[in-house]
């Protein structure tokens, strides 16, 4: 499996794209602000199309090229209920300190928008995505797991966590909709149960493994969860 990503925007929002080998198809996840362009000449360059956009949550900074993404493709774009109304007003997302980023923008749903709910199961591309809502960093926070095929053979699970986990950290709480016990709730029910070998694709920063954050990130520590 292809497993790619690029940081984009001021918040350097990671941008990723999943395809199986020797496919043509493709799902995106969290295409932020100016993603869309780097993406659709990845996309041209690769000989690939994408067949669904997936959003881990709400915010500005993962969904701000969603529409103009799915739209272009004619392409369905996935979100949790918790944090849908953020796509056509992102506002109610952002503290006042963020406001002025919005100032002279307008923002619009895809023309096709999907809820997904905790449990579920969605297949695009020939990749199988389980969906576990995570809420704390947003109410409509979720993470999306798969498996990735190596080239000898071996299967690798993977976690986009979108702002929920980082490497060494944790996702803030502070901002509309946040609420830190929640989050640490989240890790200890949905993270933390995962196997060790687990890879971690975050919403920022470097990926990371279950095994490495269980062992050093500071937030993790004392928390429920077990393999």
């Amino acid at each position: 499996m292809l497993v790619t990503g690029f940081p984009a925007g001021m918040f350097q929002t990671n941008c990723y794209i999943l395809a199986q080998d020797n496919s043509k198809e493709c799902v995106v996840v969290d295409p932020g602000q100016d993603a869309a362009e780097p993406l659709n000449e990845f996309l041209t360059g690769s000989d690939l199309t994408p067949r669904a956009v997936l959003l881990t949550h709400g915010h500005l900074d993962h969904v701000w090229s969603a529409q103009a993404v799915a739209d272009r493709y004619d392409i369905p774009t996935y979100i949790h209920p918790g944090d849908r109304h953020m796509l056509a007003d992102p506002g109610v997302g952002l503290g006042s300190s963020l406001a002025p980023f919005l100032e002279g923008a307008t923002f619009t749903e895809p023309h096709e928008v999907i809820e997904f709910a905790d449990g579920d199961e969605i297949e695009y591309a020939g990749i199988r995505f389980v969906v576990d809502h995570t809420p704390g960093h947003t109410q409509g926070s979720v993470v999306l797991r798969t498996v990735a095929s190596t080239p000898d053979g071996s299967e690798v699970p993977v976690a986009l966590t979108g702002d929920t986990l980082f490497e060494g950290s944790i996702g803030r709480s502070d901002l509309p909709g946040g609420n830190h016990e929640q989050l640490l709730e989240s890790l200890a029910a949905k993270l933390l149960v995962l196997d060790d070998t687990t890879n971690i694709l975050p919403g920022h920063g470097r990926s990371t493994t279950i095994g490495r954050e269980r062992a050093s990130n500071p937030f993790l520590t004392g928390l429920a969860g077990s393999r």
